[in-house]
């Protein structure tokens, strides 16, 4: 568990009440991640939503020779991992932790619930993820158009 006021800092949160505050403190606590070490592969189950409070995350994906490519870096107060709240609950890509990093990990199996059954929040929630994704996709274009601009 986290406190509300930690929650407050980060505009993912923003917009939500007090009693929303208090359910995703309860779901909420703080991990540290040492630079190289992976938060999830691609293809895997996610269960936590992530929130970098801390440090320099890699989003990557693997070619098929096995090389490693960076799509995109996540900054401080950005979140990775949305697909822990969109079915199947998989990852599609993989997060690297480039330095030390410390993270607001969201326990994302009573999150789902709970959006389940409040709506408000699930939308509010939906809301924030759909941002995170339009950001993820124009930057991976961005790269996409500078890698054939070579």
């Amino acid at each position: 568990m986290v406190s509300t006021e930690l929650l407050r800092r980060y505009p993912f949160f923003s917009g939500l009440d007090e009693e929303r505050l208090v359910f995703l403190a309860k779901v909420a606590q703080q991990d540290s991640v040492a630079a190289g070490e992976y938060f999830f592969r691609d293809g895997d189950t996610l269960d936590s939503l992530y929130i970098l409070m801390d440090g320099e995350v890699a989003i990557t994906a693997t070619l098929p020779k096995g090389r490693e490519i960076v799509l995109s870096t996540v900054s401080p107060g950005e979140v990775f991992a949305w697909s822990a709240l969109v079915p199947p609950y998989q990852a599609t890509s993989a997060a690297k932790a480039v330095t030390p990093c410390q993270v607001l990990a969201l326990n994302c199996v009573p999150l789902r619930a709970r959006c389940e059954e409040d709506h408000t929040l699930g939308y509010a929630i939906m809301a924030q993820l759909a941002q995170v994704m339009r950001d993820r996709i124009r930057s991976m274009r961005m790269e996409t158009i500078a890698c054939l601009a070579e």
